[in-house]
């Protein structure tokens, strides 16, 4: 409901100004690019350049996109350290307002020509605050608010809702993360290649196109340079520039450290009683970071709604857009404008690998029931539990020759699912294939793996995957994580490591694989193997990791969900 205090000040049946301006023409252009979109209810004003005054004064500097028409719409808050044109600008601000929204974008301080200076994850709370004290004085805001955006954009909502204004009615956040340590750093490794694109991101992104296909380009000629080199701590520079914010994010590793006080707007979710749909995708890199929002929601009593596309972070919003875009309209109508025509009937939707169909589910997961498969000599993955815990297979991990990555939850070119085949043939690479299947297998939760392992030097990390073996022998990734260890003398340490979660359907003949190696490179910073920091390292030290037999693969097992569709996904 309208605050009352806003209705008592607000000028009735607000009317656009005449003469008003049209959105960006390349605005425009792309809107007119996209298919798969509803029709359009309104034609869109555009009021930019308008300032927001932060707590201390510093001015955000902020568009207005309304629908043309008079009356009463409710207003969407989208806050970007990215700018305010290509793609925020068509996909929130002209999309929205052509629906019946006010869409209020704004830069974040020290970006997009913002006052002050960009202090990653410190200032977005207050200055979201501001910008709401901001809107009551509008004489067009009806009291009615929601907030919409992906990545970065997803945290500042989070940040709002850590002390939700009164208005605050919906919230849609999409690749949305709330834990910036969870993001750079994953059980105790560097998330490298991530951490530079996002670096470039935040860098270039507000600065216009133009210089930010520049700065991706010189990131993918010279990631091998900066990836190898030794020490690893500000090579990024080259690239990159002085950018203070991601040097510390990548050398602070440990969650606890002071650095990140403060940083995790995860608490948010565990006491918010604000309608929040959440989407992500399979391949998405922040794809476990919304499955926990959705989670604390869930424990807390919130109205939440999940879905999840066969996407990575950025194909959500190429391939995905009609989906993502139906998705977020239904919600933001349904909680605003009191229509709930367009929510589907059940609280999850899914799409599932493999038979790449839709399933609606009640609830995720949605089954806690697993069934473990075991590795055995030969390479064989068997459903038989081991009889002892003897050595298995082993293999040289050596950091100079870094097991090289190949597709899962990357922010750069070449994620996804991705043929594993070159990767499976070296030496450095175990494989646990299990025999073709006589029907259908789905796997629907988190994925994990308790490993059994010993190693020569005490130092190394363990990645793991699962893989969908088709009837040509070509191997798919699914799934996939990494934990770093440290081990003692000869006898093997238990560790888990979690595979994050997918929806996948092995088909008949198909086969399930096992793979195991050392490492993920550039996806993950490569362990050393001496102990010492991956981004202060010189010296490399290669080390034997050893798999015994009583290791365990967990396979969430499958439960019935209503199938939607099917058809080639969009990814």
């Amino acid at each position: 409901m309208p605050s009352p205090t806003h209705d008592a000040l607000r000028t009735p049946a607000w009317t656009p100004p005449a003469g008003n301006t049209k959105p960006p023409l390349s605005s425009r252009m792309m809107r007119a690019a996209w298919r798969g979109l509803p029709a359009r209810r309104y034609d869109v004003g555009w009021e930019p350049g308008l300032v927001v005054p932060a707590p201390d004064g510093s001015p955000l500097i902020t568009d207005h996109y309304f629908p043309r028409a008079a009356g009463d719409f409710p207003t969407l808050l989208v806050r970007s350290p990215y700018g305010r044109g290509v793609p925020w600008s068509p996909m929130y601000g002209l999309l929205f307002a052509e629906q019946g929204f006010h869409v209020i974008l704004q830069s974040c301080r020290g970006t997009g020509g913002s006052g002050g200076r960009f202090g990653l994850w410190r200032n977005e709370a207050a200055d979201g605050r501001a910008t709401v004290s901001w809107l009551r004085e509008q004489p067009w805001f009806d009291g009615t608010l929601g907030t919409i955006g992906a990545s970065y954009l997803g945290y500042v909502q989070w940040a709002l809702a850590m002390d939700p204004p009164p208005e605050l009615k919906a919230m849609v956040v999409q690749v949305g993360l709330h834990d910036p340590h969870a993001f750079f750093h994953a059980n105790g490794a560097l998330n490298l290649e991530n951490a530079l694109v996002s670096g470039v991101g935040m860098a270039y992104q507000h600065q216009g196109l133009a210089p930010m296909v520049k700065a991706t380009l010189r990131l993918q000629r010279r990631l091998r340079e900066i990836t190898t080199a030794r020490p690893l701590r500000g090579a990024q520079a080259s690239v990159v520039g002085d950018v203070p914010w991601l040097d510390d994010a990548m050398t602070h590793a440990d969650a606890d450290d002071p650095h990140w006080l403060g940083t995790s707007m995860g608490q948010a979710a565990e006491r918010l009683d604000v309608p929040t749909g959440l989407i992500t995708g399979w391949h998405d890199a922040l794809l476990d970071q919304t499955l926990e929002q959705y989670g604390r929601l869930r424990r807390a009593g919130c109205d939440t709604a999940l879905l999840v596309g066969p996407w990575t972070h950025t194909s959500a919003f190429q391939r995905g857009w009609p989906e993502v875009f139906a998705e977020s309209l239904a919600w933001l109508r349904a909680h605003l404008c009191d229509d709930p025509s367009g929510l589907r009937p059940t609280r999850v939707r899914v799409h599932t690998g493999g038979d790449e169909s839709w399933r609606d589910l009640d609830d995720w997961p949605s089954s806690p029931a697993v069934t473990s498969w075991f590795p055995a000599p030969d390479g064989q993955l068997l459903q038989q539990a081991p009889t002892d815990a003897e050595p298995l297979a082993s293999f040289r991990y050596d950091p100079a020759d870094p097991t090289p990555s190949v597709g899962g939850p990357l922010l750069s070119r070449g994620a996804g699912p991705r043929d594993n085949g070159a990767l499976e043939a070296r030496e450095d690479v175990l494989t646990f294939t299990g025999p073709p299947l006589t029907e259908p297998v789905d796997v629907l939760g988190p994925v994990s793996a308790r490993l059994s392992v010993s190693t020569d030097t005490g130092y190394a990390d363990v990645f793991a995957r699962l893989c969908d073996v088709d009837a040509q022998g070509r191997s798919t990734n699914v799934c996939d994580g990494l934990v770093r260890l440290r081990t003692t003398g000869q006898a093997p340490t238990r560790v888990t490591v979690p595979m994050s979660s997918t929806a996948h359907r092995f088909a008949a003949g198909h086969r399930i694989r096992w793979q195991i190696s050392g490492g993920a490179h550039p996806r993950y910073a490569r362990n050393p193997g001496t102990g010492a920091s991956p981004v202060d390292a010189t010296e490399f030290l290669p080390v034997r990791i050893t798999v015994h037999a009583d290791s365990e693969l967990t396979l969430p097992r499958g439960a019935a969900g209503t199938v939607k569709d099917r058809g080639q996904p969009r990814s």
